[in-house]
């Protein structure tokens, strides 16, 4: 086989490997998404892997077992370095090692310090490496689980329903329904593949938001998140109901009456420093971190996405937008008090084109980064 064709055969599985790890995504947290494929020296594929959550078998070790244990001249496919450390299950590493496999194609290194090694061990055993298959593919996948490891808080990305004048709601503040059907099923999707979604009590208290997947089929809800400096969360609101967690984030000056009562009611409040009278933003996200939470949707409302955006600490743009008009001083989907300067305005760039949901247009974008380059995106 060519050098150029076995590259083409390792992307064909390397992509597999990420099509196995995708309908996982927002369930392995604090785990990454990954994927295995084995083939045998004929390239024939004998078995395929994956990682469904934490304690349960890294995706080499579930793909190898289904071989029991052996797999004696073959190549084995994932999306990152097979990790050397033992957690809640044993290091696949010496797994992948005693198999007998002969060449190991990996699509990115193990970013966590103490996880590394795996390729070394690999390598020391006479086993022929080749990383970096698809890296950025393989890095944009597992976008949540590299913030989280290296810039310790979830990946953050910001949704809006929005008019094409950028409203949320109407002069009055309707905002039932901006987008049509599909759009709104959409982001059932798109909150089935986070951690948790975040609002802040404004949104609780003009919408009553549940914040689940609303019966979507195999979806999970996921963590709620409210911003409530002043702890102003009625007691009833929808985001309390029996599922799961509710975290309440507000300042030490909130009173503690209001803390017993939402405790009662079923929250966790947990209490955060403040910034300009607000919770501070940026530590509530290390918090999230330290729950083993690797991403997080803020569906607003404008004053939250104003703040994360002046904390820079947005990694994605989601915007479902309707074509309709509202005009005047209705609410837009980012509030605060402005920039002055076009050069202050805050740099995005387009992922990929947008696409149309009904009669709606969902639109993605990334942050452009200090020297111009833009983030990674989960896919």
């Amino acid at each position: 086989m060519s050098d150029a064709t076995r590259a083409d055969v390792d992307r064909v599985h390397m992509a597999r490997c990420l099509a196995l790890a995708e309908p996982f995504r927002g369930r392995t947290a604090p785990n990454p998404i990954v994927g295995c494929v084995v083939v045998d020296r004929d390239g024939h594929v004998i078995a395929e892997g994956v990682h469904r959550g934490p304690g349960t078998l890294h995706a080499e070790a579930d793909a190898l077992a289904k071989l029991g244990g052996k797999a004696p001249g073959a190549t084995l496919y994932v999306n990152l370095e097979p990790c050397n450390h033992h957690g809640r299950t044993p290091p696949c590493a010496p797994t992948v090692r005693d198999a007998g496999v002969a060449r190991v194609v990996f699509g990115m290194s193990d970013p966590i310090p103490g996880h590394t090694g795996g390729a070394a061990l690999l390598r020391k055993a006479n086993i022929a490496l080749s990383p970096d298959v698809l890296a950025d593919e393989c890095a944009a996948a597992n976008r949540p689980f590299l913030t989280w490891a290296l810039l310790k808080r979830p990946a953050i990305t910001l949704k809006a329903a929005i008019t094409l004048d950028g409203k949320i709601a109407s002069v009055s503040g309707q905002s039932k329904w901006i987008t049509g059907e599909l759009a709104r099923e959409n982001v059932m999707l798109l909150r089935d593949r986070h951690d948790a979604v975040l609002v802040g009590v404004g949104t609780v208290l003009a919408d009553d938001p549940r914040l689940s997947v609303r019966g979507l089929v195999g979806g999970r809800d996921p963590i709620r998140v409210v911003v409530d400096s002043k702890l102003r969360t009625p007691g009833k609101a929808k985001v309390l109901a029996k599922g799961p967690r509710t975290i309440v984030a507000t300042t030490h000056s909130a009173p503690q009456s209001r803390v017993k009562s939402l405790v009662s009611a079923g929250a966790e409040v947990w209490r955060l420093p403040a910034k300009a009278g607000r919770v501070d933003l940026g530590k509530l996200a290390r918090e999230l971190a330290d729950q083993g939470i690797t991403s997080l949707l803020v569906e607003g409302g404008g004053e939250i996405h104003a703040s994360m955006l002046a904390a820079k600490l947005v990694d994605e743009l989601v915007l479902y937008v309707a074509p309709k008009i509202v005009g005047g001083p209705a609410k837009s989907w980012v509030g605060g008090g402005g920039l002055v300067a076009l050069a202050d305005a805050h740099r995005f760039h387009w992922l990929g084109p947008p696409q149309q949901i009904g009669p709606d247009l969902m639109i993605r974008a990334v942050p452009v980064g200090p020297r111009g380059k833009t983030t990674a995106s989960a896919g």
